[in-house]
């Protein structure tokens, strides 16, 4: 039998890490394990992107908020496993269950929170034919690294967040950005939908792609047929063609639970419905971040945060119900006091 813990969390996003922390925090002996073979989870997609929401942090960039999160989720030493993706469970007699991973590797816990965000996310492909060719040259599914961009003319397919705020962040670098969406609405902020609108940014609703033509050597784009939706969906007859330098489709993603659908949970496409103390409806098994569904649910950064704590006090609460409800703050929790003493802080202070 494989060594005991109280908490294995499944899933190295924002939401698993914040979850780590705060369960040494319950001094609980912890375990993480991450399909990939590096943690961050959904940011990996996005390094360059603006982060302004989360609380008490000033814009900062996705990268560089993933390591912080992640060396902030090592604080109290929990066990990291990366390069399993867990695919069975089995409750033993005792109420402790066994976790085994696609590779054989078996992960014996009292709790589990699942911290999946939307599965294992791929991509939404452009939809047209021959577009895979270009993927090497000038067709990206993603921003690594803006500059790449610079003095070029791009065209950013798509109407969600990702496409908004990546609009946004080309504009004052790109030789001109132009956004296609099938829809009038824009699913962005609001804020940073008017913030589009208001620059220079080209915006063409509701029209989408039709046509990707290559230069003369045919290995990278040069031109884009869009072409305008019609009330009822459908493509129309009215076109344009537009000259580009780069294409970015952000048509969102599409996630895969695997075969955790099997297990028996309340779950819909997207997500694993759960009660306000973050339940499911398996003993001992709790969600937080964006796999987790609830009436209130909040889908930002900050309230994976949120669902961290309240899905790791739920576990605590599970294995010991007499416990506190939550955690002492960290200025009131012992755990700290050595911590604090390594920072040259003093008592009085903290």
């Amino acid at each position: 039998m494989s060594e005991l813990y109280d908490l294995t969390i499944i899933g190295g996003g924002p939401a698993g890490l914040y979850a780590a922390f705060y369960s040494g925090m319950r001094d609980m002996k912890t375990k993480l394990i991450e399909a990939k073979e590096e943690l961050g989870g959904r940011m990996l997609l996005y390094p360059e992107k603006m982060i302004w929401d989360v609380g008490g942090v000033p814009p900062i960039r996705c990268e560089q908020l993933m390591q912080q999160i992640i060396r902030q989720s090592y604080t109290f030493d929990p066990t990291i496993v990366l390069g399993q993706q867990i695919v069975g469970l089995e409750r033993l007699d005792d109420g402790t269950m066994i976790l085994t991973a696609a590779t054989g590797e078996r992960h014996h816990t009292r709790t589990v929170v699942l911290t999946l965000g939307r599965g294992v996310l791929k991509m939404a492909k452009l939809e047209i034919e021959g577009a895979d060719r270009y993927e090497v040259t000038n067709l990206h599914y993603t921003v690594q690294d803006l500059e790449e961009f610079r003095d070029k003319r791009v065209l950013l397919s798509g109407g969600g967040d990702s496409a908004v705020d990546w609009a946004n962040e080309l504009e004052p670098i790109a030789a001109g950005v132009t956004v296609v969406h099938r829809r009038e609405q824009f699913g962005g902020h609001e804020r940073n939908v008017r913030r589009m609108k208001e620059s220079s940014v080209r915006v063409h609703t509701p029209y989408t792609v039709t046509e990707l033509k290559g230069n003369d050597s045919g290995d990278a784009i040069a031109h884009v047929s869009i072409a305008r939706i019609n009330e009822e969906g459908h493509t129309t007859d009215e076109k344009i063609r537009l000259e580009v330098d780069a294409v970015i489709v952000n048509h969102g993603l599409r996630g895969d639970f695997g075969p955790i659908v099997d297990w028996g949970l309340q779950m819909g496409p997207y997500n694993i419905t759960v009660n306000e103390k973050l339940s499911t409806n398996l003993p001992g098994i709790f969600v937080a971040g964006d796999s987790a569904k609830y009436p209130s649910k909040l889908s930002l950064i900050a309230g994976a945060f949120t669902d961290a704590a309240l899905a790791v006090n739920s576990a605590k609460l599970y294995m010991e119900p007499e416990a506190r409800f939550m955690a002492y703050v960290s200025s009131h929790n012992s755990k700290f006091k050595e911590k604090n003493k390594a920072l040259g802080v003093s008592e009085e202070d903290a």
